[in-house]
């Protein structure tokens, strides 16, 4: 008891023996839980408890239903629509990063939304192919796929080359998401805070470097081979070997990559500087795409100047692909990589919109759904998708408000694909903005590993000290 006593309060209070205590307060004998209890609980079923479940697999049936038709859909159909646009585009031009054909990319701009619209938990990222993962699976492809040797062998023409690449993209795609999919049902999504925002940060910002050098032979037009050792970033192979071959060099191609450079970097200046003014960002790169695809067709760019156009993309989907156990065997550790790359990037990207818009998200989840989706693209001869940062902005910007935007911007991925896509062949072979990350000194790959290996160390060290 406490009793004030002027400007004084006195503590009254009762002294207790062992004894007395154990008299005055009887002692509750808790019901500790055998390991049995814990099973009989574990593979109980009640009707709640399987509810709890498949909301929890399959999230979709919880915000669905609450969908508010009258105040969304609008929006999310002007966002799919802009989203579905920029996937179109995105996709032909990060083919090239795998070294298949552009027609695949649309593959990749497609499956991988299917089956995050259903098992996913962010409302506004935008799933797809992804600049830094498109180089990983490139790497890949050099690796397993040599020019020169499938030259010397029976598969002497490239559409034997070509089918070679897309089986090696696809596997390594279909592996990775494999790799997703265990994480996730071993439930071990929390290990996501181990990879800070400057591993990430770091990681994804250098790959801008890879991406432009990479790129170099498709804006001059150069008869060049990638190279995928580590250390190639100082070797300058692939410099060295543009250089070599410098007096090749298209010039419609080079001047054409050139003006698209200007314009697009002047543009995103433009939508950066007014960003507040403007009520959604300057779509650059449709215009340039139809502009450019336009002229292309007019004056015959292909046979006057000879340069490089898409050409014909595949028409319809393709069936499964039948799986090489060799190459499973050959890129496990690639795929590993690519299957931590894609998740931890497009977790980062779920997060900021989750905080921003006030909604949980669940990194268990997250890898199942982009396990099941990698898993169902690499199937279908798609490549490794996870997380665009620029299309997610603008399916945002646009105003998406769930994943509705992100279904029906496959819809429009799906159009070009069955009926469309012929418009887009005259299309000159170029990407134009490299604003994208990668490893510098080691490739992406290993430059990841030596990343999270430091950035463990220095977490170990901090909780040491």
């Amino acid at each position: 008891m406490v009793e004030p006593v002027g400007n004084q309060y006195v503590v009254a209070r009762p002294v207790y023996s062992e004894n007395s205590f154990g008299e005055e307060h009887k002692k509750v004998h808790r019901y500790h839980k055998t390991f049995l209890d814990h099973l009989r609980v574990c593979f109980r079923c009640s009707p709640q408890k399987a509810k709890n479940i498949a909301t929890g697999l399959l999230p979709i049936t919880s915000w669905l239903p609450a969908y508010r038709i009258k105040e969304w859909l609008l929006s999310d159909f002007v966002s799919g629509i802009s989203t579905g646009l920029v996937a179109v585009l995105q996709g032909l031009a990060f083919a090239l990063l795998v070294y298949v054909r552009p027609g695949y990319g649309l593959y990749a701009a497609f499956f991988p939304v299917i089956g995050y619209f259903l098992f996913g938990t962010s409302r506004h990222i935008s799933v797809g192919p992804f600049p830094v993962l498109s180089i990983m699976v490139g790497e890949v492809v050099l690796k397993l796929v040599d020019e020169e040797s499938v030259g010397n062998s029976t598969l002497t023409t490239s559409t034997a080359l070509d089918e070679e690449r897309i089986q090696v993209a696809a596997t390594v795609s279909l592996l990775a998401g494999i790799f997703q999919l265990l994480l996730g049902a071993l439930q071990v999504g929390f290990v996501i805070i181990y990879l800070s925002q400057s591993l990430i940060s770091g990681f994804t910002t250098a790959a801008a470097i890879h991406v432009v050098v990479s790129q170099l032979k498709f804006i001059l037009q150069l008869p060049v081979i990638g190279c995928k050792e580590p250390f190639s970033i100082f070797c300058m192979h692939d410099v060295s070997a543009c250089l070599q071959n410098i007096t090749k060099t298209n010039i419609a191609d080079l001047v054409t990559g050139l003006i698209i450079l200007v314009i697009v970097f002047v543009v995103k200046e433009i939508n950066e500087r007014y960003k507040t003014k403007l009520p959604v960002p300057i779509p650059i790169e449709l215009f340039v795409t139809v502009v450019a695809a336009g002229i292309s067709y007019a004056c015959n760019f292909k046979e006057r100047f000879q340069v490089d156009v898409i050409g014909q993309l595949e028409k319809g989907f393709k069936p499964p692909i039948q799986l090489d156990m060799r190459v499973f065997q050959s890129c496990v550790g690639e795929a590993f990589s690519i299957a931590i790359v894609g998740f931890a990037v497009a977790f980062s990207v779920a997060k900021v919109y989750s905080i921003k818009y006030d909604y949980p998200i669940n990194g268990n989840q997250e890898l199942i759904a982009f396990g099941l989706s990698n898993i169902f693209c690499g199937a279908f001869s798609g490549f490794a998708a996870s997380t665009s940062l620029s299309r997610s902005g603008v399916q945002e910007s646009t105003g998406g408000k769930t994943q509705v935007a992100g279904l029906l911007s496959a819809v429009i991925v799906m159009i070009v694909i069955l009926a469309i896509g012929f418009l887009l062949e005259p299309l000159q072979k170029m990407i134009w903005v490299v604003t994208f990350l990668c490893t510098v000194i080691l490739g992406l790959a290993i430059g990841l590993g030596v990343s999270i290996g430091f950035e463990l160390l220095t977490i170990v060290f901090r909780t040491q000290l």
